[in-house]
């Protein structure tokens, strides 16, 4: 293997990883291992801040609305250091989410993102989440 392909290997273990572990299992101290202390998010959800604390605010309130949260990933790519994911996040709708009380229905929202993996750490985050389907999902749009 090419270095290039072994940088892009190890790149891809580390989001899935983040997925499965983090985002799907709620393990922060692993959030903490895996997230670059200046990670920056280019496309950061309203409300956040585009550094690792908002990262980490955003997976713990995706939690505790969904505490079931977790990730079908379809398929991923890599070139060099940045991986591109397109997933399927599913969950139960417990608690608040975007000012919505629970409503305990399930839900699922695809989303596209690119991580940037340098050092083994998680750098930089471009994405993009059909967040407009879950608030269809939860009857929550205006009639």
């Amino acid at each position: 293997m090419s270095d290039i392909t072994n940088i892009s290997e190890a790149a891809k273990a580390i989001i899935r990883r983040n997925t499965a572990e983090v985002q799907g299992g709620g393990n922060w101290d692993l959030f903490d291992e895996l997230f670059s202390d200046d990670f920056l998010d280019h496309t950061p959800q309203p409300h956040c801040t585009p550094d690792k604390a908002g990262a980490l605010g955003l997976y713990k309130k995706l939690r505790e609305a969904f505490p079931d949260f977790h990730a079908v990933i379809h398929w991923q790519r890599a070139e060099g250091d940045v991986v591109t994911t397109y997933k399927t996040y599913h969950g139960t709708h417990q608690g608040d989410f975007l000012g919505i009380p629970a409503t305990g229905k399930p839900i699922q929202f695809e989303t596209v993102d690119a991580m940037r993996v340098q050092g083994g750490k998680i750098t930089e985050h471009w994405g993009v989440a059909n967040l407009y389907s879950v608030l269809k999902q939860l009857d929550a749009l205006p009639q």
